[in-house]
């Protein structure tokens, strides 16, 4: 956003506050400055292709070093308080105190994934407010530990950020008595007042029974007088930042090295809607286009701050129209091994971070060529725990094997086995496994998708599925598309003392160099 007209400063703003914010905060991050119109303390723009192809080709064991490819990361991972979140915090606060809303001292309540909390504790520990975040338990360590770093008040809830879709009032409403009470102990804690809780009890459990604790956190600034609520999921502010300052930034940042922003799709992540809302405006308004690629882990999985499609498409913000494409990425198998390569080569990026640029990396395989710019939207500190319990998961135990070393010990399998939801092989697809491999096709099993989805779902081996596998005894060799089924699969099996392995990237490492299209090689599942 640009400098606050003095027209649009209330009266009954706190004035020394205003003064603190500008200096300690504003001065600090990216926005666009009225006298020259362009962005400072623009955040980093890196050109990563170089990384990225080594990346695909070392890990993946796809080559795209003929593709003609190019890829930025934009490393909001060095913006104040260590992530993307900070931008819309910033201009929120900012907004608020400059109308009058926020004077020193006061208690803002908020309802967190982590990110958009820490960047308010920053900000109020500079400046003198107090932040008080609603989380769920379902947030991962280091993330709570980042919380408490900055000194942020905390009420810890048994439930998640956002409402489960068309959840309807009082189906829960024995829970939501109890959750009540636990959150009234909470805030007692904390010196707020038992006597104001009460008087809107009834209120407040409504909400909980609905799972809903973004409104709860709009509630209780409502009820303890003289509090705020930033409502990042509904404030239109959050969307403005980046359809004002991110867009023009990256677009700035490009042009200075050469580009333009109109030839790049933008891929990010979806946490509340408002860095793919806001640059999807932006590319509209500017060159006209759908440029924005919006990814969501799969359904069953949780990625630290972020949204699967399901529960994206009840917040405000989620734009489908807006988007030049949604995907769903598998982060367990997959983006987390990008992650660790990216990480070891000194690059400070998150989980979700991981998981957009995996997204990138895949469209460039199957599309062949792309320019993109990725949103690294936080750094690895808060899931460092994480990556060092994947790694000695790894070490114990392998699930994976790249594809020169599966044919250099392709007798220590009992066999393979097409492993996939939606696809399954052609005649031409077994004849390309079984020479590829250096076995004979009788060797290779094609279970039904369905019994496939089954297993993922549920978490039990079909008994249709049983003969395919070979029994608990065998060692089966695993390969799906890509090499992200077959891993899921391989993860679930093993739980069960199986020991099979997954080939890594699937058919389409065995497809490359063969003249060969996927389509060619595989089909649709009908089964």
């Amino acid at each position: 956003m640009q400098e606050l007209n003095n027209n649009n400063n209330s009266s009954s703003a706190d004035r020394s506050l205003l003064e603190d914010f500008e200096r300690e905060i504003w001065s600090k991050v990216p926005h666009l400055e009225d006298k020259s119109g362009k962005v400072v303390n623009a955040t980093p723009l890196k050109d990563i292709t170089a990384d990225l192809k080594e990346c695909a080709k070392s890990v993946f064991g796809i080559d795209l070093a003929d593709k003609n490819l190019r890829v930025f990361g934009k490393f909001d991972s060095k913006l104040l308080a260590g992530s993307i979140k900070s931008r819309p915090a910033v201009n929120i606060l900012r907004d608020a105190i400059a109308t009058g809303k926020i004077k020193r001292g006061q208690t803002i309540f908020e309802a967190t994934s982590g990110n958009f909390g820490i960047a308010l504790g920053l900000i109020g520990k500079r400046i003198g407010l107090n932040v008080v975040t609603l989380v769920s338990r379902k947030l991962q360590e280091g993330v709570f530990e980042e919380l408490r770093n900055e000194d942020i008040r905390i009420v810890n809830l048994d439930m998640d950020i956002c409402p489960a879709p068309g959840m309807k009032g009082d189906a829960n409403l024995m829970a939501a008595k109890a959750t009540a009470w636990n959150v009234r102990a909470q805030l007692s804690e904390l010196g707020f007042d038992p006597a104001i809780f009460d008087r809107s009890r009834s209120e407040i459990e409504a909400v909980l029974a609905k799972q809903d604790i973004i409104n709860l956190a709009k509630l209780l600034a409502k009820v303890y007088d003289g509090c705020f609520c930033p409502e990042q999921y509904d404030n239109e502010l959050n969307i403005e930042v980046h359809r004002t300052v991110t867009g023009p930034e990256i677009e700035q940042q490009l042009h200075e090295q050469g580009h333009s922003l109109a030839d790049f799709r933008i891929v990010c992540t979806f946490g509340t809607g408002g860095t793919s809302g806001g640059l999807s405006r932006y590319m509209m308004e500017k060159h006209g286009k759908k440029a924005v690629h919006v990814i969501f882990p799969p359904a069953d999985q949780d990625v630290a701050g972020i949204r699967t499609k399901a529960k994206a498409s009840g917040l405000k913000f989620y734009e489908p129209d807006q988007y030049a494409g949604q995907h769903e990425v598998d982060f367990g198998g997959q983006a987390k091994r990008l992650l660790k390569f990216f990480v070891d080569k000194g690059y400070d990026m998150g989980e979700s971070s991981a998981l957009a640029l995996y997204a990138a990396m895949q469209m460039a395989n199957f599309g062949g060529e792309g320019r993109f710019v990725v949103i690294i939207a936080d750094g690895i500190q808060k899931y460092r725990k994480n990556l060092e319990a994947m790694q000695q998961q790894q070490k114990q135990k392998r699930l994976e094997v790249p594809l020169q070393e599966a044919v250099s010990n392709i007798g220590n399998y009992d066999r393979v086995v097409w492993i996939h939801t939606m696809y399954t092989p052609r005649k031409e697809g077994i004849e390309l496994i079984a020479k590829t491999l250096g076995i004979d096709e009788s060797k290779i099993y094609v279970p039904k998708a369905s019994e496939v989805e089954q297993l993922l779902m549920t978490q039990q081996i079909p008994k249709e599925m049983e003969k395919s596998l070979g029994g608990p005894d065998s060692k089966p060799l695993l390969v799906c598309m890509m090499g992200n089924t077959s891993l899921r699969v391989a993860q679930v099996l093993g739980q069960k003392g199986i020991g099979a392995e997954s080939l890594t990237g699937g058919i389409n490492t065995l497809s490359q160099g063969k003249g060969k299209h996927i389509s060619e090689l595989v089909r649709m599942a009908t089964e």
